[in-house]
């Protein structure tokens, strides 16, 4: 639908968007009947997949008891139930869950957490916030200014808060031009560097994504680096907050991403797939170490938002988080994506516009660039990833995009894979044979021999 047909204020105002109608498992269908592999998850939300009924049927029933009760003055069932739920799967360091709306919300509430963390221990001067580049944690102001991308960033640059970034985690397009395993950690050591530059006793708390997203499509670090992480922030008494809002609920096949490096975070943000899409709710993960303190000196945390703790998203995240658990969805995540991840490189091998296919579970990126032996990007006015996500969803497959910036902040062009964590084997050979089909086409008209 084109804008003039509507008044919907669209991101995009030059698109004629399709207006979707229909969902199931791993499809979308627009009004038009076509039908759309949904190749991301939306924006790596739907991790159930689309049109699970009975979690339609729990909203219903939660919405016939009581639908709002603001938090300010009553708890509710809902609320206390998801709470216990996460925590009894995620790792035990966690003793507390805030529940929030959405993933920005979330991210802003976790800062001011960790801000009032250090005043009641009797560090209040502690308020400095450090993240990196390439990184992206949501769209409000303060997100905005803990978040990497140039992009995002410049428009709302005056309005963004002082914040230090370091370099991404990022081998492919390491910022010391290091090989990794010879590289020393660098990327992580730089965070000893930026605390100690902006002074131990201003820093709060260092912020990044576990599996980056939007940013760059599915960066995650070695082994090595988030031990790193725990070792600096502990030395230098500053919380670690993990951004898990895609990398969470088990789309890299454990409930939490971080639990792959043993190590956990002070603080750890979740959302997307925690209700997937069924219903806006996020979380915030509260390590016993960081409750301790508010509970120590009897300190209300200063915050909160009206939708904060709603009955009906909480009885949807209750249920979802029951279905992928009763449906063993977590299980197979690291199966299938092993499998997905052996048909990227297998297009990989074919085409040479490709430069690295990363990602860990049905967390996957593909990364082009103009010259593979250089890691080098195209430039911006190829619009690589656009083109190719353009063209993907008029071939039925929906894939997202990281268009510009995921290679040195403002050149990359990378597409993010995260399906459904239903999908089938056979549903993973179409978004194969699509992106063969497509990939090879661009290469075409880019005049790319194979």
């Amino acid at each position: 639908m084109k804008l003039s047909e509507h008044s919907f204020f669209a991101r995009d105002l030059t698109a004629d968007i399709p207006v979707a109608v229909k969902g199931e498992g791993v499809w979308i269908w627009d009004d038009k009947g076509k039908k759309y592999l949904d190749g991301c998850s939306g924006a790596n939300v739907s991790g159930i997949g689309h049109g699970v009924a009975e979690i339609g049927e729990v909203m219903a029933e939660q919405t016939k008891k009581i639908a709002y009760v603001p938090p300010q003055h009553f708890l509710n069932q809902p609320t206390l139930d998801l709470c216990n739920k996460i925590l009894e799967h995620a790792p035990d360091v966690y003793t507390r869950v805030m529940l929030c709306s959405t993933g920005s919300e979330a991210i802003e509430n976790a800062m001011k957490i960790a801000r009032q963390y250090h005043v009641h221990n009797g560090n209040p001067s502690k308020y400095r916030m450090i993240s990196r580049w390439q990184g992206f944690h949501g769209n409000t102001i303060a997100a905005d200014s803990v978040s990497g991308t140039k992009k995002r960033r410049s428009i709302s640059s005056p309005m963004l808060m002082d914040c230090t970034h370091i370099c991404a985690s990022h081998c492919y397009h390491c910022k010391y031009r290091l090989k990794y395993p010879g590289c020393d950690m660098m990327c992580a050591r730089e965070l000893d560097s930026a605390i100690i530059n902006d002074g131990p006793e201003n820093v709060s708390a260092f912020i990044c994504e576990t599996v980056v997203g939007a940013a760059s499509c599915g960066v995650n670090p070695p082994q090595e680096y988030f031990p790193m992480i725990r070792e600096i922030c502990d030395k230098h008494d500053v919380l670690w907050i993990a951004d898990e809002i895609m990398a969470g609920a088990g789309r890299t096949g454990t409930f939490l991403a971080v639990e792959q490096w043993n190590v956990f975070p002070d603080l750890v943000v979740m959302a997307k797939g925690l209700s997937c899409g069924y219903a806006p709710v996020s979380a915030i993960l509260i390590s016993d170490k960081v409750f301790k303190v508010f509970e120590k000196n009897n300190k209300a945390y200063v915050g909160g938002h009206t939708y904060n703790a709603h009955p009906i998203t909480a009885s949807v995240g209750i249920k979802v988080t029951d279905y992928m658990f009763e449906h063993g969805i977590i299980d197979h995540v690291s199966e299938k994506g092993a499998y997905l991840k052996g048909l990227l490189l297998d297009l990989a091998s074919k085409h040479p516009i490709i430069g690295e296919v990363r990602g860990r579970g049905l967390f996957l990126g593909v990364e082009f660039v103009a010259n593979r032996e250089k890691h080098e990007p195209f430039p911006l006015e190829d619009a690589v990833a656009k083109r190719i996500v353009n063209l993907a969803m008029q071939k039925g497959l929906i894939v997202y995009p990281s268009q510009g910036g995921c290679a040195d902040g403002e050149l990359g062009d990378a597409i993010q894979i995260t399906p459904p964590l239903i999908i089938s084997k056979e549903e993973m050979d179409y978004i194969y044979n699509v992106l063969d089909d497509v990939i090879g086409q661009i290469e075409k008209e880019m005049g790319v021999a194979e």
